[in-house]
């Protein structure tokens, strides 16, 4: 099964310990896009689809997580599967929960607490030095479930003296969800000391003053697929990448795209580490020449611009974190064209509703992204600064980090405890339904020689 909503190999385990165009719509598959939109986000002047995207999402007036505190959604209890018969009675629990609370969504996390959070914990555990303070950082941490879960699972498994010296901090732009993180951790009194949260936008150098130098950990989970993306497009199979802009219309109400030669650095970049791999030879480029020429297919393409900013950001000033991230890997029943394209849903009255343009999104919408793991890991390199290495082929340098990508159900059968989200007649919930969704672990190394 493939989820769509937010209800979100072991042999490898061994290795990881310059003037802007419009393009005519006549000859495009995919037309300049337009929609009718409230001018509070946009303003006089074009903005990049990021910025766009960003203010949707995160505007402290009009952002759909500034005005639904309640888009992510809390269980009052955790759920005994034990006592669920199986598939189908799971399914109509749940459903029973989602117009019960009219919420947005309910992330993994919540579902399956306190479980999902110790298999974290136990990842955590496994890798860590103990021999140095254990140091943990959550980017978007959501209700507070995944730090309580983690705290919880330190203080009752790992040598006290690891959990009295431990620190967990939250970074958090939402102030409504950083209230609500202080109130679940705090259900633990011995956890408040060693718990903070510092409300603000991760990817921005300022909020991390001068870092943390020792090993730490980051954890994100469905993060990276609500940061802000850049989207770029092309004529044909053979034309140059062109941003794309947003801007108003002369009514003022309608919001249209605006393509641009490349100039912004972070899609530059970005556009270079996707196209690391690509077959650059003499023999490729003709045919793909005489392709475009017979079949000429314009092209669109959305680029994890706000994730590179982050990790840029991270091993800037995390320069031995280690890092777990998890998020979907696919999304079904996309309606909005381009490669690695986003949902952008709606939910009023326990009824989602689907756009077809991202353009439509009015801060009532969640815009969420599939992410390429793969992409993801060049980026991880990139920003590590081992993969600019390899632009000299003389040097000598290994890799940086050690990365793998699990399956979620593979990486809660190595970590976590998969009996404990079982119903009665075997079906799993954890294991069964996310078969979308992928956790990626990266760890720095000595191996630089």
């Amino acid at each position: 099964m493939l989820s769509r909503s937010r209800t979100l190999a072991t042999d490898k385990l061994a290795f990881f310990f310059h003037k802007p165009i419009k393009v005519d719509p006549s000859q495009s598959l995919f037309p300049p896009l337009q929609a009718l939109f409230s001018t509070r986000i946009v303003g006089e002047k074009p903005v990049l689809v990021r910025d766009f995207i960003r203010s949707a999402l995160y505007d402290p007036e009009h952002g759909y997580f500034s005005q639904r505190s309640g888009s992510v959604g809390v269980l009052e209890s955790s759920i005994k599967f034990n006592q669920i018969a199986g598939r189908k009675a799971y399914m109509k629990h749940l459903d029973k929960i989602y117009k019960q609370s009219d919420i947005s969504w309910f992330t993994p996390v919540e579902l399956f607490k306190p479980w999902y959070a110790h298999g974290i914990a136990e990842a955590i555990m496994r890798t860590a030095n103990l021999s140095v303070p254990l140091k943990i950082y959550e980017i978007g941490g959501g209700s507070g479930t995944c730090a309580k879960g983690i705290m919880d699972y330190i203080m009752l498994n790992a040598p006290e003296r690891v959990y009295n010296n431990m620190t967990y901090v939250s970074v958090e732009i939402s102030p409504s969800l950083a209230q609500i993180q202080k109130e679940t951790v705090g259900q633990v009194r011995s956890h408040s000391s060693k718990f903070r949260v510092a409300c603000r936008d991760a990817a921005e150098r300022g909020g991390w003053g001068h870092g943390e130098q020792q090993p730490c950990w980051v954890i994100m989970l469905e993060v990276l697929d609500n940061l802000p993306h850049d989207l770029i497009y092309s004529e044909n199979q053979v034309s140059p990448w062109m941003e794309v802009w947003v801007e108003k219309q002369s009514d003022r109400e309608t919001l249209s795209e605006l393509y641009k030669p490349l100039e912004d650095p972070l899609i530059t970049r970005c556009i270079e580490i996707m196209e690391w791999e690509k077959d650059h030879t003499q023999s490729s480029g003709k045919l793909r020449s005489i392709w475009s020429k017979v079949f000429p297919r314009p092209r669109r393409c959305w680029l994890p611009t706000g994730c590179m900013k982050l990790l840029e950001v991270l091993h800037e000033k995390l320069p031995k974190m280690s890092l777990i991230a998890s998020d979907f890997s696919f999304l079904p029943d996309v309606k909005i064209p381009g490669e690695r394209a986003p949902l952008v849903s709606t939910k009023k009255d326990g009824q989602s509703k689907d756009y077809s343009s991202y353009l439509e999104a009015k801060g009532d919408a969640d815009i969420f992204f599939p992410t390429d793991f793969l992409l993801l890991e060049r980026i991880d390199h990139y920003c590590s600064g081992w993969l600019k290495m390899l632009k000299d082929k003389s040097s000598k340098q290994g890799k940086k980090r050690r990365t793998i990508i699990l399956d979620s159900s593979s990486f809660m059968e190595e970590f976590g405890l998969p009996t404990k989200t079982r119903t009665k007649d075997g079906y799993n919930p954890l294991l069964d339904d996310f078969k979308n969704t992928k956790f990626y672990l990266s760890v720095p190394t000595h191996n630089t020689q």
